[in-house]
């Protein structure tokens, strides 16, 4: 299976890193093809510029600034996301790949009265995110909001049947133990681990 990892974190040494580092030689090890995208390292501009937006609907013009990036996506059977949950949701970077990247004739069709989706190559879907609040008040108080944006808004745009969805969230970091983070660098091994190829 060719995978895309989307990361987005800034720092070489964050325990965000540990996980895409996690993430991609699990793959590896089950001999699927890593597309390892690094939106800080590659130097993604998040920011949907004036033009874009005017071509937004303007199908297949509105993919012109960023192909390379549509190219990546449509090629890929998997989509694995590493990212930080900050003030409840995914980092500027990364929203802004979905509001360049996730256009109308790349993820999506303008319908009668609905969106029609178009990622059909995709076959998996994971999260695997880090929260600085505690896993009572993500769940609980807020409802999970980052969950809830990507696992049933975004994920409408994925196909219905057949493919692998999963969800890792290691809630509370920042009053996390090392054991604690080792065990969820673990759950992520085992998880990613266990995708089926082909």
């Amino acid at each position: 299976m060719k995978v895309l990892v989307v990361y987005a974190h800034p720092v070489e040494d964050s325990f965000a890193a540990a996980l895409r580092n996690e993430v991609v030689m699990a793959l590896k090890a089950r001999g699927h093809e890593v597309d390892l995208c690094d939106l800080y390292a590659e130097g993604f501009d998040p920011v949907l510029s004036r033009d874009e937006r005017i071509a937004y609907r303007s199908v297949p013009e509105n993919r012109r600034a960023i192909a390379t990036d549509v190219a990546r996506l449509q090629r890929a059977d998997g989509l694995i996301l590493v990212f930080p949950s900050w003030w409840y949701g995914m980092p500027a970077i990364l929203k802004g790949w979905f509001d360049r990247i996730w256009l109308p004739g790349v993820a999506f069709d303008f319908g009668p009265g609905a969106i029609r989706p178009l990622l059909h190559n995709l076959r998996l879907f994971g999260v695997v995110t880090t929260t600085g609040a505690p896993w009572w008040f993500t769940r609980l108080y807020l409802g999970n909001p980052s969950r809830k944006v990507l696992m049933r808004g975004l994920a409408r745009l994925l196909p219905a049947r057949g493919i692998e969805r999963f969800w890792l969230a290691h809630y509370g970091i920042d009053q996390s133990t090392p054991g604690q983070r080792q065990r969820f660098l673990n759950r992520v091994r085992a998880r990613v681990g266990a995708i089926r190829a082909g």
